[in-house]
């Protein structure tokens, strides 16, 4: 089964946003996780479409972006044209989440839906065979560095099951509380990609972090 790191920029030095990306392009990482938060979804407020195109400029590997804002569909578009290669909305913050994903998918840009922890996962259903990911929250959004939460195992065997049951073949990623400990379990029960901010960018080695998470 294919195994993919995701380390989100949100736990990088915004100092030497170029040194973070170049580390990224040298390491195994599939993706860089950039994410996107609004002030207003969540409690917090990092970066738009500026810093997006920095990173653009220098990460060689697709930036998939989490969008943790109210009314995604406004700003697809704009997301698509700074770089994005994956766009991951919340189904929480949409009236219509079809429209949003026919909206992503029109730009050429692979689509995610996500979900936060006390939101069923059966909501999914009828979307897992319309998308390229779902996104497990294994914390709340809105903050680095939260302790994963156990439970979300459960979750991810009954997204899998849901998956299965609709011959879909979206991939799972999960985010929040990922590290080199679990990370090896996560993959075990069926997730594919893993998003990995403090785990990775404070550590002494991050490229030997990422490597380490791939092969626990």
């Amino acid at each position: 089964m294919k195994k993919i790191i995701s380390p989100s920029l949100l736990s990088a030095d915004f100092g030497n946003l170029q040194a973070a990306c170049e580390m990224i392009n040298a390491s195994e990482a599939e993706w860089l996780h950039i994410d996107v938060m609004d002030g207003s979804f969540v409690p917090n407020i990092s970066f738009g479409f500026p810093v997006m195109e920095a990173a653009k400029k220098y990460c060689t590997k697709p930036l998939d972006v989490h969008l943790m804002i109210v009314h995604p569909e406004k700003y697809i578009s704009r997301f698509a044209k700074a770089g994005a290669g994956i766009l991951t909305f919340h189904y929480e913050t949409v009236d219509n989440p079809l429209e949003v994903i026919e909206l992503i998918k029109a730009e050429g840009v692979k689509v995610g839906i996500t979900i936060n922890p006390d939101v069923a996962v059966s909501v999914l259903e009828p979307y897992v065979d319309k998308v390229d990911l779902v996104l497990l929250m294994t914390v709340f959004a809105g903050y680095g560095g939260q302790k994963f939460i156990e439970e979300s195992y459960e979750r991810i065997k009954e997204l899998k099951e849901i998956i299965q049951r609709k011959n879909a073949h979206c991939i799972i990623e999960v985010d929040g509380g990922i590290n080199v400990q679990n990370a090896s379990k996560l993959f075990e029960n069926g997730v594919t990609a893993l998003v990995a901010g403090n785990a990775v960018f404070n550590t002494p080695d991050p490229i030997e972090t990422i490597h380490n998470m791939l092969n626990s």
